[in-house]
């Protein structure tokens, strides 16, 4: 994904970082290069949102802050197939 601005980190890198971001699992360099990117980069901050409630009601269902390593696998599968489906969408828009 790509929302077309220059950025100094590529929107795709920021938007496979998401999950580290929100569980904390990355460094405090990285933490800040990806808050100044969805400052700047409203496509990313609004799928960054939409990850961040999926993880919140992940958290609500399970009873706990991580899925289990299959629902995890599956929801991360799709959520790839998504990002696929609206590249293709917006190359063919373009």
């Amino acid at each position: 994904m790509s929302c077309g601005d220059h950025h100094d980190t590529d929107c795709s890198q920021v938007l496979a970082a998401v999950y580290s971001f929100l569980d904390g699992e990355i460094s405090d360099g990285d933490r800040h290069v990806i808050r100044v990117h969805l400052d700047e980069c409203s496509p990313c901050l609004r799928q960054f949102g939409i990850e961040q409630e999926v993880k919140a009601l992940v958290a609500r269902c399970c009873g706990s802050d991580r899925a289990p390593d299959t629902l995890r696998i599956k929801i991360m599968t799709r959520i790839q197939q998504v990002r696929v489906e609206i590249a293709q969408v917006e190359y063919r828009v373009d």
